[in-house]
């Protein structure tokens, strides 16, 4: 008589055939030698680059081959250890790699250079210098003054992004030809920072013919010159982007606002609630998370901030309107420093991924306090 007891299906029926522990240490193997010969022939190309090895290569050459083959021991490994999950892995394996190649290598390879004394107007080439480029860094007077203006370039965001709220919560209202206004306040953002710098800056606020000069005329400023002062050359800088970036919080502003419930703003009007209580109270915190969204974002904008300097003022008067972007361009330009305009990028990059961690810790923790 046949047994009808039900079975229970084994782990193996359900998960197919275990990978066999030999099977697994050849993929780990395969693994760790792929990544030891993708190691030492970049150890051995760069120590021979700089003049600290006994042997090097032509070019780079071999490391791009090297790095194939580890790409392709990788994606051998994991089918071999993982079976069908390793298969599934392969489809993100290319992303992966692809943010190694163009990312994370260049990232390594630019902190080489950071370390090397190398000038294009040179035919010595490049050479390992140490530290000599971090020592001078520090002592570089213009570069921290560049990072004093970004302090303030940064901190008028905040104003940047007022501005932009009472554009949003303006074309959220019911006005008349909401339609064109919305399109009108995004044309300059639109517009190429090179081009506003020379249609704006070069025409309108030329010192003797620009028609904004000579409205400050008209105003009471005997000779303006917008461009001639260390605070007006900072505030005219600012102003020109401002001009063309609070288009981008406002319609990030404008979404969140049209995004919010009608029917919580309506109870609050029936209960009483003045317009600036129904803002404060209600409108702003709901706002929170695309405020915290679009206040982060332009600030990592800011943070790049260059063209626009650099069509204008060129870092001047002094230095006065220098960002940390144009001040290395000027390096790499007027100087051709290949390796210490690279000590700057790189001690700027360390400078933005810790204040933008710690920002975002701290709007973290003030969203769950709020909230």
């Amino acid at each position: 008589m046949a047994n009808l007891t039900p079975t229970t299906p084994s782990t193996t029926e359900i998960l197919g055939d275990p990978i066999a522990p030999g099977r697994k240490a050849a993929g780990r193997a395969l693994i760790w030698g792929a990544t030891i010969l993708l190691g030492l022939v970049i150890l051995v190309q760069a120590l021979g680059a700089a003049g600290q090895g006994p042997m090097h290569f032509d070019n780079w050459r071999p490391a791009l081959y090297a790095y194939v083959l580890w790409a392709i021991a990788i994606g051998a490994a994991q089918v071999i250890i993982r079976g069908e999950a390793g298969q599934r892995a392969l489809f993100i394996l290319p992303a992966a790699l692809f943010t190694i190649a163009v990312v994370i290598f260049p990232t390594f390879f630019g902190l080489y250079i950071a370390f090397t004394e190398w000038n294009l107007s040179s035919f010595e080439g490049r050479r390992f210098n140490g530290i000599d480029n971090l020592v001078e860094l520090f002592h570089d007077s213009f570069y921290w003054k560049a990072l004093g203006n970004m302090v303030f370039y940064v901190a008028m965001v905040l104003v940047e992004y007022a501005i932009a709220f009472g554009l949003a919560l303006l074309l959220n209202a019911d006005i008349r030809a909401r339609k064109f206004f919305r399109v009108a306040f995004l044309i300059p953002f639109m517009l190429s920072p090179v081009a506003v710098s020379w249609m704006v800056g070069k025409s309108l606020m030329e010192v003797r013919f620009g028609p904004l000069a000579a409205l400050a005329k008209e105003l009471g400023w005997s000779q303006p010159n917008f461009f001639g002062s260390a605070w007006a050359a900072s505030f005219s800088i600012e102003a020109l982007d401002a001009w063309v970036s609070i288009p981008f919080i406002m319609i990030l502003l404008l979404a969140g606002l049209q995004a919010m419930p009608k029917e919580v703003q309506e109870a609050a009007r029936v209960d009483g609630a003045t317009p600036w209580q129904s803002f404060w109270r209600i409108t702003f915190p709901l706002m929170l998370p695309v405020s915290a969204t679009a206040v982060i974002l332009r600030i990592i904008f800011k943070l790049k901030l260059a063209d626009i300097i650099i069509n204008m003022t060129y870092g001047g008067p002094g230095g006065a309107t220098d960002s940390v972007s144009s001040y290395i361009f000027r390096q790499y330009r007027d100087r051709s420093n290949v390796g210490y305009g690279t000590m700057l990028a790189m001690f700027y990059l360390v400078l933005i991924i810790i204040f933008i961690t710690l920002l975002l810790n701290f709007v973290s923790k003030y969203m769950k306090k709020v909230t």
